[in-house]
């Protein structure tokens, strides 16, 4: 109750639904809202196996509300299509936050009955498990694996649509994406849809916390921040990443901030003309295992989409350019990443208005630089010095030094540059290195 509460004083609608009927009257009235429109019966009835149908299960829900999938085309009465949005990515404050709890579920394997679920257009997205104080929270992680393998599919399958699950007694709270590490996977429910049945693994939930990195694990402070209107939007529509293995990653806290310094830092540096300084640009220092390549990779994402940046460069030095990182980068725009160590894909791609962000090596990069290359082509010069251009350097302590870094700047004259690296460089390690030198 405290925490309905405490949503409801963040802006969240309580709405009383117990069943998937209820759910499906307030989805109905939810995507009306969101589209400006209304829906004759026969409509709902082409729209709603659009959304939601025996064949699809987890995966097929998640990469419809990651992917592209969102927008559904719907013909209407009168014959004309019109595209229908499940949510708004463009504007995260058009869409609604509404909250319930105790939905029941009879037709699954066992009856169930959830605690407190977050409907983000009339779609459960976040579903919430509370245990008393003084009880592990391992146990609401086991209870929400068992709504996964007995109910979550039941009906028509609405709950496959939470994206995140939320775990807490109070005094300890952690979220997990709805896809964290699974071992096996097997045929339950209806029709031909398969269903993870081993659950998620604990080992992959993660605390959340503030700008200073301090845990925020009570359930209060949890909930003012994290279920923030438009902290949570932001995850949903931002932060995740639906990668080529079928898994929804959601960033964490540090990941999230990190990400969002680098787009500040554009934003600020466009506004003031600082491109081509070091005013526009940073690095960010990260542990191994921190999950650098998926911060990188959102942040080149989201850069991209900017609309002064015209091209975003995620460089690599080409021992480091593995095959997984090229999937994921070509699972976000195809043909984005080429391992050649020829600078005329990277020259041809440069040019190419249709590409917007490309993974290229620190070597193909800086043959591009060279007379016989940049010289003679006078549209590629035009772009590299006209255009903002984002580069984001991969291990840069490594990558940024001597006459491939001065050929980079001298040519590429409005660029914003930014590196990743595990092993910065301070004044005082300069100092103590040079010892050695």
């Amino acid at each position: 109750e405290a925490l309905i509460k405490q949503l409801q004083a963040q802006g969240y609608e309580l709405v009383k639904v117990q069943n998937e009927d209820g759910l499906l009257r307030n989805l109905r009235r939810q995507i009306e809202l969101l589209n400006d429109v209304c829906l004759s019966d026969s409509e709902w009835k082409r729209l709603l196996p659009m959304i939601s149908n025996e064949q699809m299960g987890i995966q097929e829900k998640t990469e419809m509300l990651q992917g592209k999938g969102y927008i559904l085309n719907l013909m209407m009465d009168d014959g004309i299509k019109k595209n229908i949005k499940l949510i708004d990515k463009s504007n995260v404050f058009n869409n609604r936050l509404q909250v319930t709890h105790q939905y029941e579920v009879d037709d699954g394997a066992f009856k169930n009955r959830y605690d407190v679920t977050i409907l983000v257009n009339g779609l459960p997205m976040v579903q919430i498990e509370l245990k008393r104080r003084g009880v592990s929270i391992k146990e609401a992680f086991n209870q929400i694996n068992r709504y996964q393998r007995d109910s979550f599919w039941a009906g028509r399958g609405m709950f496959d649509f939470v994206q995140i699950f939320v775990i807490s007694n109070g005094t300890e709270t952690k979220y997990y994406s709805n896809t964290t590490r699974y071992a096996k996977e097997q045929e339950e429910g209806s029709g031909s849809r398969k269903h993870k049945t081993d659950g998620n693994t604990f080992e992959f939930t993660s605390y959340w916390t503030d700008q200073e990195n301090t845990l925020l694990t009570d359930l209060r402070d949890f909930t003012t921040t994290f279920f923030a209107k438009h902290t949570l939007l932001n995850i949903l529509t931002k932060y995740c990443v639906f990668n080529v293995d079928t898994q929804l990653l959601v960033m964490r806290p540090y990941q999230i901030a990190a990400t969002e310094k680098i787009l500040q830092r554009i934003q600020t540096a466009i506004y003031n003309r600082w491109q081509g300084t070091t005013r526009a640009g940073g690095y960010i220092w990260h542990t191994t295992g921190g999950g650098k390549t998926l911060t990188s990779f959102k942040t080149a994402q989201l850069a991209s989409k900017m609309e002064q940046v015209k091209k975003v460069l995620f460089v690599v030095d080409r021992k480091d350019l593995d095959y997984q990182t090229m999937k994921e980068y070509d699972n976000f725009e195809p043909n984005c990443a080429n391992s050649n160590t020829s600078a005329r894909i990277l020259q041809k791609q440069l040019k190419d208005d249709n590409v917007s962000i490309i993974i290229t090596t620190i070597q193909k990069l800086s043959n591009l630089m060279k007379p016989s290359i940049y010289d003679t082509d006078e549209r590629l010069r035009e772009i590299l010095q006209k255009e903002n251009i984002v580069m984001i350097f991969d291990e840069c302590h490594r990558s940024q030094f001597g006459d491939m870094h001065k050929d980079i700047v001298k040519r590429v004259k409005r660029y914003m540059m930014f590196g990743f690296t595990g092993t910065p460089i301070f004044a005082i390690n300069a100092v103590a290195s040079s010892k050695y030198m």
